[in-house]
């Protein structure tokens, strides 16, 4: 059989059992609704909140911003399924096996992606029950369905990038702390044009913006371009800026990935399991 595709084959089946698991583990599935219930609560509370003086809702801005933010912790969520799994020595285990890594890469495209679209739909449906002011219909699903899906390419490979020069999940704390502030700069719970210049300008270099951007412009009405920058959804620009992030995530992940996959060995795994003991005791 032909490498790539029994490669294929052994990361569709290991991706699609990790997301069934991840949905019976009672861990996994508490979080995977606390999240959006979180984030429903906070709808709750600004839904009704005025933005300017055209008629739009605070909570109708917030609704599709927020969904574009999740759709770009998969980055997040990438970088700590590496490290975790560089960690216990599940990817020690993928690199030994025949065709293992890119097997077990596309696993882990599949279960951050799918577990991702499922986080997505639990926030979407009650949001758009609870939320006034959306346009959705048929022109909208086309809209999302693009801008997510450039999106998990922009994020995917960055997230793989930050798992292989982090040799830990802790190490990726900093990159968390710092994802949170490019989230409070991205004008996902108000316009960011209520910002200074400067920071507009830092908060259009990530992917968070112009995907909270993308989804704004499938689900609200056209008079809500009014306090965007420019007053433009800026479709030719969310393309290019997000499809730039996915080429260099594309270019880098491979090579780093290699790397890394090179560096490791038994010792390298029960030397940070010996770290990981002492820290505990």
């Amino acid at each position: 059989m032909n490498p790539a595709t029994t490669a294929l084959r052994a990361g569709w089946s290991r991706g699609r059992i990790e997301l069934r698991q991840s949905f019976t583990n009672g861990g996994e599935l508490f979080s995977h609704f606390l999240w959006p219930a979180l984030m429903i609560v906070t709808m709750f509370f600004i839904r009704d909140l005025p933005i300017g003086t055209g008629g739009l809702l605070l909570g109708a801005l917030a609704l599709p911003s927020i969904l574009g933010m999740n759709a770009a912790t998969a980055m997040i969520g990438m970088g700590q399924q590496l490290t975790a799994d560089r960690e216990d020595g599940t990817l020690l285990r993928a690199k030994a096996t025949p065709h293992g890594m890119p097997a077990y890469l596309l696993g882990k495209v599949i279960l951050v992606s799918g577990g991702l679209l499922a986080d997505l739909v639990i926030f979407l449906v009650p949001g758009m029950l609870l939320v006034e002011g959306l346009r959705i219909g048929p022109g909208s699903w086309p809209t999302l369905a693009w801008v997510l899906a450039l999106g998990l390419l922009a994020t995917l490979p960055l997230g793989a990038v930050l798992g292989s020069l982090f040799p830990s999940a802790r190490g990726l704390g900093l990159i968390q702390l710092l994802f949170l502030g490019v989230i409070g700069i991205s004008g996902i719970f108000y316009p960011l044009t209520a910002l200074p210049g400067w920071l507009q300008w830092i908060a259009q270099v990530f992917p968070v913006y112009w995907m909270g951007l993308g989804m704004r412009s499938a689900l609200l009405p056209d008079t809500a371009v009014a306090v965007e920058v420019g007053e433009s959804w800026r479709h030719l620009e969310t393309v290019g800026v997000l499809g730039a992030w996915a080429v260099l995530g594309l270019l880098l992940a491979p090579v780093l990935l290699r790397r890394m996959a090179r560096g490791e060995s038994g010792s390298s795994v029960a030397a940070r399991r010996a770290r990981a003991l002492q820290r505990v005791g």
